[in-house]
């Protein structure tokens, strides 16, 4: 393990935990099965099925980041993170594997921290497209608020262009 890259990662994220190894791990595999280089725009795209701890390390480790619009967050609550290049198009999805061993936090972050990658994560093909690059939208005022929103947020309600938090939206319990 490269302990300033950990160190790095500890300072950004804060703490210590076994959440900022799997990060740190997946990161490290996905660098390593597609022979990555740090994303300093769009090269590299990573999407996150978590909003957990690992996500920080993901970000200082590979350069992906939301504001970048190279950090996707599709939240389906697994520790599960799919990498793309954007050059060649190559993607791995890369998915913590279960473990029944009884470990303390402690135990835990240090197994995660030098296991094997491969006792650590499952490698699997995407089951997704690439996404296309971020897209930068023409700002739009809420006729309601005032506030200025992404036109691809606005919505029409009663004739008027409002943002999502002044829309009411009209349910009848199908959706």
């Amino acid at each position: 393990m490269n302990k300033e890259l950990w160190q790095k990662c500890v300072d950004f994220h804060g703490h210590e935990c076994p959440g900022l190894a799997i990060g740190i791990r997946a990161s490290e595999a996905a660098i390593k099965k597609l022979n990555l280089t740090f994303s300093k725009d769009e090269e590299v795209v990573c999407i996150t099925e978590n909003d957990a701890c690992g996500v920080d390390a993901v970000q200082v480790i590979t350069g992906c980041t939301v504001g970048k619009g190279n950090l996707i967050f599709r939240n389906t609550g697994k520790q599960a993170f799919t990498f793309f290049r954007r050059d060649t198009k190559e993607g791995i999805r890369i998915v913590l594997k279960p473990t029944d061993k009884e470990m303390t936090r402690e135990e835990k972050m240090k197994y995660l921290l030098n296991a094997p990658l491969e006792d650590i994560f499952e490698f699997k093909k995407p089951h997704y497209d690439i996404p296309g690059k971020a897209k930068i939208f023409r700002s739009v005022k809420c006729e309601n608020c005032g506030e200025m929103a992404a036109e691809n947020k606005i919505r029409l309600m009663e004739g008027k262009k409002v943002c999502m938090d002044c829309y009411e939206d009209y349910c009848r319990g199908w959706n």
